[in-house]
């Protein structure tokens, strides 16, 4: 993981799904086929426009529903830079964490930026650029040992 990025937002609501993430019809193909329909019924061109370093910002409980580790991973394959929201459902956040693909929780990150602001992430710093209004707005610090595990790209990396 590098120690910033900057990406263009995408908005998400609440409760973005994971079979919203990765639809569970294309669940079977590879990797690089099943993440070119990422986030389909969100917007079906997501994953032919997103960039590397793009920042996916949503509202609560984004990662809800099953706990397949294909959501994650395909969002990580699309190289998406990081995932911003109020709350995670805790199988998704841990998925995430465990493969090297950061997550970080912002209370306010969904009320100061809009869909296409350029965000610049700090991965040690408890708070995120919004480049494109001139603002700050904090996130919660990523705890340590987390930290420790996105650096070294996923808890097997980690432990090795």
């Amino acid at each position: 993981m590098k120690k910033k990025i900057k990406g263009r937002v995408w908005k998400l609501g609440d409760n973005i799904n994971t079979d919203v993430i990765t639809p569970g019809k294309y669940e079977n193909l590879p990797i690089e086929k099943m993440s070119q329909y990422c986030l389909e019924p969100f917007d079906p061109d997501f994953a032919k426009n997103v960039q590397p370093n793009d920042i996916l910002v949503a509202g609560e409980n984004f990662g809800c529903g099953s706990a397949r580790e294909i959501a994650p991973q395909a969002l990580k394959y699309l190289k998406v830079g990081a995932i911003i929201a109020k709350s995670f459902a805790r199988t998704f956040f841990r998925n995430s964490v465990a493969i090297g693909f950061p997550v970080l929780i912002s209370k306010d990150m969904c009320s100061k930026c809009s869909a296409r602001d350029i965000l610049e992430i700090n991965f040690q710093t408890p708070q995120v650029k919004n480049i494109s209004k001139k603002i700050n707005i904090p996130i919660e610090p990523i705890d340590v040992m987390i930290y420790e595990i996105l650096k070294k790209g996923g808890i097997f990396s980690y432990f090795q």
